[in-house]
């Protein structure tokens, strides 16, 4: 028997996706409210998501569906324990953004290490012009080359981050975190990477431990000059005590790709800091081109393998 297949979202990815072959009937809607979500499943066997959250009430009314296949690597929007219950299978995208989401974290840390934005401003109001010599240094500028990078999470993402950080001369300490955690990685104690790093990178999923994993107490243990750096999950922060530590110097400053909600409709605080030592880009670190489309690829190689009974890149 061949599949119904629904897209709730398929205007989050920026590739082409090729029709399942297992599919009898193959839907594609570029976005879904949750309000429509139960309509447009009825009847279907599997559901591919990307941020359309899938809760323990719409699977209830949703008895045909079998499979979701998630066109991400995160899966916080996917209640997994109610997936668990009703026997639905639930697959994710493994190591397509090994490459686009560390180089995206250089970026950032890069552009604050060497205070880009400051000196971009500066040339804009014409304080290079007015220089008495060829150049002027009224920002700081910091080598990577024998800086530390803690890391927190120590999947695909955390060591491609990792060995670019090597490239450049850095120390990478991976910090000791709630589990599950990889047994061939050297772990540090969190407080002490969070006293060492003048980097730390976020690269871990957004779970009930890890949700604000980084709050006040751990800001105000980081070097007044460290950077934190974001690219993973907006949860994992909590934004208030990050704000208070812009304003208030606690930290050097910070680059993040991810907010608790997005998109921010109706605003949101960390918008509304414009400042040289803080960097927010709308959750295109896992966006190049490449990695689009190994995503997508995959996304469908996912439902196959279900539909063939040799289910792969399962989580639940």
């Amino acid at each position: 028997m061949k599949e119904r297949i629904v897209f709730l979202d398929r205007a989050s990815l920026k590739a082409n996706v090729r029709q399942p072959s297992c599919a009898e009937r193959y839907e594609e809607h570029e976005k879904t409210d949750v309000s429509d979500i139960v309509a447009r499943l009825q009847g279907a066997t599997v559901a591919i998501t990307n941020k359309v959250p899938l809760r323990a009430e719409v699977l209830r009314q949703l008895p045909d569906l079998k499979m979701i296949a998630v066109a991400a690597t995160g899966y916080d929007v996917i209640d997994i324990p109610a997936c668990i219950e009703r026997g639905i299978r639930v697959a994710n995208i493994r190591n397509y953004a090994v490459h686009t989401v560390p180089e995206h974290t250089f970026a950032l840390i890069l552009a604050l290490r060497r205070n880009l934005l400051a000196y971009r401003q500066d040339l804009a109001n014409g304080v290079w012009q007015k220089s008495p010599q060829f150049c002027f240094f009224d920002h700081p500028i910091g080598d990577l080359f024998g800086a530390t990078l803690g890391i927190l999470g120590e999947g695909v993402l955390g060591q491609g981050t990792a060995r670019l950080a090597e490239a450049f001369g850095m120390t990478v300490l991976f910090a000791d975190h709630a589990p599950p955690k990889r047994d061939d990685v050297r772990y540090t104690p969190l407080e002490e990477v969070l006293e060492r790093a003048d980097v730390l990178s976020l690269h871990c999923p957004l779970t009930a431990d890890t949700r604000h994993i980084i709050g006040e107490q751990e800001l105000r243990r980081m070097k007044p000059t460290a950077l934190l750096i974001n690219t993973a999950r907006g949860g994992l922060v909590d934004e208030a005590a990050l704000i208070k530590a812009l304003e208030e110097g606690w930290i050097g400053g910070a680059g993040f790709d991810v907010l608790t909600t997005e998109p921010p409709v109706h605003g949101h605080p960390l918008l509304e800091v414009h400042r040289p030592n803080f960097i927010l880009t709308p959750h295109v670190a896992w966006a190049s081109d490449g990695a689009m489309q190994f995503l997508a690829d995959q996304l469908i190689d996912n439902i196959e393998a279900w539909h063939k009974g040799t289910p792969q890149n399962l989580v639940a």
